[in-house]
């Protein structure tokens, strides 16, 4: 039986997650606090009881080491360990002994949260090691079927609005917060209202450049866009964005692939449209003289085009994941977890046109095994299904002594 703990809860997601989950905390005899660094953290805390911290990032440190010697903290719980808000809590939760818990999207998608101790990405604790992955892997059962659930766009966008909308009072009840997004709100808003009306414009004209790809055994590569402004390209690779990225490989890509292959680039679902991606690839398409091997396409069957393609280049997306499900040739550009030999190649991008290979199965079979039982929960952030599915499967492994992924290393 897990002892009675004291958990504070930071900054969630812009969802009534992080409050349905201290419901499900406090039904289960533990004590819950919160602070609240922004009126959106306010808002989805449902105007309870919580401390709400308006002083500087500097000053951040000494405000929690007070916390959590007055109200006993045991645990600390929050979304995405990159944020400005989190970084001191990290480091100082764990010279003091107090245990960190790190929610994040899940490593698979769409039905899967990301739950590790300590830190996730880069900084998760899973080892680098194919052999542990393969002999964690045969000794663990298979996973218990998902259960799914729809979670649509529009319900997340609408809690982005109602969390960013309440940050109209933030000079006045927070004065000091400063956001860790590159963009303001009403920046991204009003991309989405300039790309999501003409993907439906795109879509026609995507599909039928992949149906001709696949109908002509067109040999191909994908390299599928990131959000630049995410986490995974600022904190956890060599590039600043992800025209850093299309350059470096779209100059491989014209050194080193097959003369008659294609590379189709794709867009991230989620992109606001600012960054101009189809203008920096004709640019730079031109520039490396591959205007005519080179697709960007806004939509389309991804799965359809890694079933196909000849390998599949990402920095660290979960994309990546998906590729190597696929059976599909992928390198990584930075040090995501599937990043393992047996899985990725492990050569350069200048080799991999050329030489890549498809991953070992049962190997991938092992790896997603023992991920799914060691870091994800079955649930969404947004929609009500997909939050009491992982309210529910969370309230254990945030009491239990051992993660589950501590209990194998």
């Amino acid at each position: 039986m897990s002892r009675v703990r004291s958990f504070l809860l930071l900054q969630g997601v812009c969802s009534p997650f992080f409050l349905r989950l201290a419901d499900g905390l406090k039904a289960d005899g533990h004590q819950v606090h919160k602070i609240n660094f922004n009126a959106g953290d306010w808002l989805y805390w449902g105007g309870r009881s919580a401390s709400n911290y308006r002083g500087r990032l500097a000053d951040l440190q000494d405000f929690l080491d007070q916390k959590y010697r007055t109200l006993g903290i045991t645990d600390q719980v929050l979304f995405g360990d990159c944020r400005p808000v989190h970084r001191p809590a990290v480091a100082h939760g764990q010279a003091l002994g107090i245990r960190t818990h790190v929610f994040e999207e899940g490593y698979f998608r769409p039905h899967w949260v990301t739950l590790e101790r300590d830190g996730v990405n880069t900084h998760s604790l899973l080892p680098r090691d194919p052999n542990w992955f393969a002999d964690v892997g045969r000794r663990l059962p298979a996973p218990a079927p998902v259960q799914p659930f729809v979670s649509p766009f529009r319900i997340r966008a609408m809690h982005d609005i109602a969390y960013h909308s309440a940050g109209f009072w933030n000079p006045v009840a927070f004065p000091r917060y400063r956001t860790h997004a590159p963009v303001s709100a009403a920046t991204e808003y009003a991309g989405y209202a300039r790309r999501l009306p003409m993907l439906r414009y795109h879509a026609p004209r995507d599909d039928a450049l992949i149906q001709g790809l696949l109908r002509d055994a067109t040999p191909f590569y994908v390299l599928p866009l990131q959000l630049g402004s995410d986490a995974q390209i600022r904190e956890h690779s060599m590039f600043n964005d992800m025209a850093e990225v299309i350059e470096y490989v779209l100059a491989s890509f014209a050194r080193h692939a097959p003369a008659q292959s294609r590379l189709v680039i794709k867009n991230h679902p989620l992109d606001i449209g600012l960054d101009q991606h189809a203008r920096t690839i004709r640019r730079l398409a031109a520039h490396y003289d591959v205007a005519g091997r080179v697709d960007y396409i806004e939509t389309g069957n991804l799965d359809a085009l890694l079933s196909h393609a000849r390998g599949t280049v990402t920095v660290n997306s979960t994309v990546g994941a998906s590729s190597l499900g696929l059976n599909c040739p992928t390198l990584a550009l930075s040090n995501p977890i599937y990043h393992l030999p047996g899985l990725t190649f492990q050569g350069t991008l200048d080799d991999f046109w050329r030489n890549g290979t498809p991953p070992d199965a049962a190997l991938f079979t092992h790896f997603r095994n023992t991920v799914i039982h060691t870091t994800q929960v079955n649930g969404g952030f947004y929609c009500r299904d997909g939050i009491a599915l992982a309210v529910a499967g969370s309230r254990r492994l945030l009491a239990a002594e051992r993660s589950p992924l501590e209990e194998w290393l």
